[in-house]
C-alpha cells in the first residue's frame, strides 16, 4: 500500500460519538453525504468493502478490504478508486483510517489517508473537506 504521503484531516462534530460511528458505518447515511455514494461491506476485517455510485455521468466502483474494525471507536480499510486508472495490484491500494473519540462539546472526528503524491494528497484533503461538511450538517441538524 501507498505510505508516500499522508493527509491527516482532524475535526470536532457537535453530536455525541455514536451518531458520528453510525454516520460513518451505515450505507444509507454515507451515500446522504459522500457524493452519493453506496458503501457496501459486512464491516469484518478481511472482507471487501466497495463504495458505488456515478458522478458526472460516470459509474465508478472504488473498493477495498476492511483492515481494522473497532466498533465505536476506529476502522480502517485499504482503498483503489477507478477513477485513479491505477492498476488493480496491491501496491496502489491506499490506506483510509477513522477515529471518533469523545470530547468536550461533541465528538473529534480523525481521518488518515495514504496517497500517492503532494497532488492527489492535497485533492483528497480537499474531498474530506467536503464530505465531512456534509457530515456535519447531517447528524448536527
Amino acid at each position: 500500500m501507498q505510505e508516500q504521503h499522508k493527509i491527516t484531516f482532524r475535526t470536532v462534530i457537535k453530536v455525541p460519538a455514536g451518531k458520528v460511528w453510525q454516520a460513518l458505518t451505515d450505507p444509507a447515511l454515507v451515500e446522504q453525504y459522500f457524493f452519493g455514494s453506496k458503501q457496501d461491506t459486512d464491516w469484518k476485517v478481511g472482507s471487501p468493502i466497495f463504495f458505488r455510485g456515478e458522478w458526472e455521468g460516470k459509474t465508478y466502483e472504488d473498493k477495498g478490504i476492511v483492515l481494522s474494525f473497532n466498533p465505536g471507536r476506529s476502522l480502517s480499510y485499504s482503498y483503489l478508486s477507478s477513477w485513479s486508472g491505477l492498476p488493480d495490484v496491491p501496491g496502489n491500494y491506499l490506506r483510509v483510517g477513522y477515529t471518533v473519540a469523545p470530547v468536550e462539546g461533541g465528538t473529534e472526528l480523525t481521518i488518515e489517508q495514504t496517497n500517492y503524491d503532494a497532488e492527489r494528497a492535497q485533492h483528497s484533503r480537499e474531498n474530506w473537506e467536503r464530505v465531512i461538511e456534509g457530515m456535519r450538517k447531517l447528524v448536527e441538524e
